[in-house]
């Protein structure tokens, strides 16, 4: 049933984020029971009926359906029927109240409003991380694990901790609160950090985690339906995130292998990602404000523009790396104009650079260094040097994908 995965990823969140607005945070396992029971009866039902014509529809209904009847239940015989009775005096006004949770613009805002609960800036941004993965996007605690390089029996303590203090505010967070505009800083890095895990993340099983990157696109874009989060760093953000997504049809072979820059395909490029990226470009040109969103939006409208990986503006990338790195310094940002330098003017200025590279200690847990140096070093001539990178390199691989392309380039040094 690869149709009733898809919906539980993209409905997941919506679901528990409706259910959370009738039971309440403080009762957020209820609202993921109610939400899992609908998509187990999809699967039992799909499977001897079909798929409807509106699944998103049938969803929603049934786990509306099933809402109904544990409030009508509670408010009989639980120890929540006087919280309920305070609330809904009547059959009419609970389904009235079910009905107005599970539309289009009430799912949406209560959306927002868990995606901003999940991200106070008290909370490790891993734990930030985690919560959306969980709450909003449906994964468990073993593809959270996966994707992390964390054990599953410690996301899942992660994921406890996480939820009772969700749980522990008594009400989701109300988008006209005075922390809004410092909590919306929060969320976006929350969603960079979620397409990055996706894009080129420490997965032990894949390089390319399109799920994780397509989750992130839909929560940001959610972000852009709500004019005081539409804000340029925000279109920025979500630019960034459609021009990088374009570009994953071609970052692997036919046969699942990593492909270097210079040899992917353009052609596989997806063309509505890639408009879709422009469009929030130029929407995020309004106002004064320069973010570090914009700068790395810039140098993927730059890469997105070039008709081939010779004829790209890497004088202009470069510059804009400049900028980047006066913004805000990153290692990462650091390799990535190192290697820009090295297409300007050639591997021995870019070899340069990443030798000189300050915080390449905080790469040591990826290959992107090493596979940096050894590949400069493969296009100088030295082998020598360039194996024993590519070895580093390889000894950092975090999956069999990148171990298969580091061996490659193993092989093309001579050794």
């Amino acid at each position: 049933m690869e149709l009733a995965e898809h919906f539980f990823r993209h409905e997941s969140g919506r679901l528990v984020a409706a259910l959370t607005r009738v039971f309440g945070v403080h009762r957020l396992a209820l609202a993921e029971d109610v939400a899992q029971h609908a998509f187990c009866r999809a699967l039992e039902v799909w499977r001897l009926r079909g798929v409807p014509e509106n699944p998103s529809a049938w969803l929603l209904t049934t786990a509306k359906n099933r809402a109904l009847d544990l409030l009508r239940r509670e408010r009989t015989e639980s120890v929540f029927a006087a919280e309920l009775d305070r609330h809904f005096r009547s059959d009419a006004e609970l389904a009235s109240a079910l009905e107005e949770a599970f539309s289009a613009g009430s799912i949406r805002d209560e959306q927002l409003r868990m995606m901003f609960s999940c991200c106070p800036p008290s909370v490790p941004a891993v734990t930030q991380l985690t919560l959306i993965l969980n709450v909003l996007c449906g994964f468990g605690a073993a593809e959270i694990s996966g994707a992390l390089l964390v054990s599953r029996a410690a996301m899942e303590k992660r994921i406890t901790r996480g939820k009772r203090a969700l749980s522990s505010k008594g009400e989701l967070f109300n988008l006209s609160d005075a922390e809004f505009e410092a909590r919306l800083g929060t969320v976006r890095r929350a969603l960079y950090l979620l397409f990055n895990e996706g894009y080129h993340g420490a997965s032990a099983t894949t390089a390319v985690r399109p799920e994780l990157c397509e989750e992130a696109i839909r929560l940001t874009a959610l972000l852009c339906e709500h004019p005081p989060s539409a804000t340029p760093t925000t279109q920025a953000l979500l630019s960034l995130m459609c021009l990088n997504a374009a570009r994953l049809p071609a970052r692997l072979s036919a046969d699942g292998a990593l492909l270097p820059w210079s040899e992917q395909d353009r052609s596989a490029w997806d063309t509505h990602l890639l408009a879709e990226g422009l469009r929030r470009f130029e929407l995020s040109a309004a106002g004064q404000h320069v973010s570090p969103f914009h700068l790395e939006a810039a140098i993927a409208v730059s890469h997105a523009s070039a008709v081939s990986h010779e004829q790209t503006n890497w004088a202009g990338i470069v510059a804009l790396y400049d900028r980047l790195l006066h913004l805000a310094p990153s290692p990462v940002a650091a390799l990535g104009r190192a290697m820009a330098l090295a297409e300007r003017d050639g591997p021995a200025r870019g070899l340069s650079e990443l030798c000189d590279l300050e915080g390449s200690e905080r790469l040591v847990s990826s290959p992107f260094h090493a596979a940096a140096l050894g590949e400069l070093s493969l296009r100088l001539g030295d082998l020598t040097a360039a194996s024993e990178h590519f070895r580093v390199a390889l000894s950092r691989a975090r999956n069999d994908v990148e171990r298969s392309y580091l061996r490659q380039r193993l092989a093309r040094s001579g050794h």
